[in-house]
């Protein structure tokens, strides 16, 4: 049985998490689909209670007994430093070595499709992020602080290695899920020497997958292609900070950040422990109304069977919340008027209309 660690988080993870569980339930009730479920008290509310953040001895269980991580949310005014939340992401993103963010952004309605003349149809790509170097390594510093003369740096780290296993990652993913396009983006043309490796790897890179279609375009170019006509891409592969910012436009382009789902993995080591995080945050204006789109989580449910070996089950579930959608059975944030627990009642409905006899 595999082993799933739940970390619910801050603000309104729990509450997404809860509608997560309860799907997951629905599975191993229905479809004997079973993970050995491992509740971890970690959030601000631990740290604010002891101080406690990542414990060394619940990273390394995590990391020799867990196929997977599901996290709520992250962020607690409380804590105005990010403590807590810094030593918790970064120490499975950089600890565990899950160097690649892999963002689907498809919409699974005609009406999440913000763009006028565009459908669902038009909004379907993966973006590859690199998820442990670029701007997020964390290296920099300040001098004169406060004053009128004050220097602050940030360093972008960029490797060799770093920079091509992800590349690599993404066509790989291309051509093993029946992808024909590839496109790398970068800012090489502002940020030279470290932007310049991308490049250079790329080409290289692209040798090696000759079927596959390979195109460059920097950031602002293709945030603006991305606006203009989504349709063209079908894999986006970029660095950390670019990743962070392109993937909230796609979830802009899918209905919202409510129904953004990630997974954090080592395509290298696919027997490593795998990050599965819906990407809204800890969203605190909405803790306790009720109203979060419990959404994103679902969907990482359905990356979570896909990455289990559960592929009908992910295939049943997405399918139960596309017809959600259709039958406009969703949260205000996507034009709805249901409730968190009422729009995962109405998937699991459809999952049970759905279910054999």
């Amino acid at each position: 049985m595999k082993k799933l660690a739940i970390i619910p988080g801050d603000g309104i993870g729990p509450e997404v998490i809860a509608e997560g569980l309860r799907v997951l339930a629905w599975f191993r009730a229905q479809r004997g689909i079973e993970f050995e479920l491992w509740p971890l008290d970690l959030g601000a509310e631990r740290y604010l209670r002891d101080g406690t953040t990542f414990p060394a001895d619940v990273r390394d269980e995590i990391a020799s007994s867990c196929a997977a991580v599901l996290l709520g949310a992250l962020g607690d005014a409380r804590v105005p430093g990010f403590e807590h939340a810094r030593d918790i992401l970064f120490g499975m993103r950089m600890g565990f070595d899950l160097y690649a963010n892999v963002r689907p952004v498809r919409a699974l309605s005609d009406g999440l499709v913000p763009l006028r003349g565009r459908s669902a149809r038009d909004v379907n790509f993966v973006v590859f992020r690199e998820n442990t170097e670029g701007i997020y390594a964390g290296i920099g510093g300040q001098l004169r602080r406060g004053s009128a003369d004050e220097i602050a740096i940030n360093e972008d780290i960029n490797t060799r290695k770093g920079v091509e296993r992800i590349i690599r990652a993404a066509f790989t993913y291309a051509r093993r899920t029946g992808r024909t396009r590839v496109t790398m983006s970068d800012k090489s043309n502002a940020m030279r020497h470290a932007h310049e490796l991308w490049q250079r790897v790329f080409q290289e890179v692209r040798l090696d997958y000759p079927q596959i279609e390979a195109s460059h375009l920097y950031i602002d170019a293709l945030c603006l292609e991305l606006v203009r006509d989504p349709g063209q891409f079908q894999v986006i592969v970029t660095n950390n900070l670019f990743g962070d910012i392109v993937t909230d436009l796609g979830a802009a382009l899918q209905g919202g950040m409510g129904v953004a789902a990630s997974v954090s993995s080592n395509p290298e080591h696919p027997e490593r422990v795998k990050l599965f995080e819906p990407v809204h945050g800890s969203a605190p204006k909405l803790v306790g109304l009720g109203i979060a789109n419990p959404v994103a989580t679902l969907l990482c449910i359905c990356l979570l069977f896909e990455e289990s070996g559960f592929a009908d089950a992910a295939q049943e579930l997405e399918a139960a919340i596309q017809a959600t959608f259709e039958a406009g059975e969703t949260t205000p944030d996507v034009g709805g008027s249901l409730g968190t627990r009422a729009v995962t009642d109405a998937v699991l409905a459809r999952l049970s209309q759905r279910s054999p006899a």
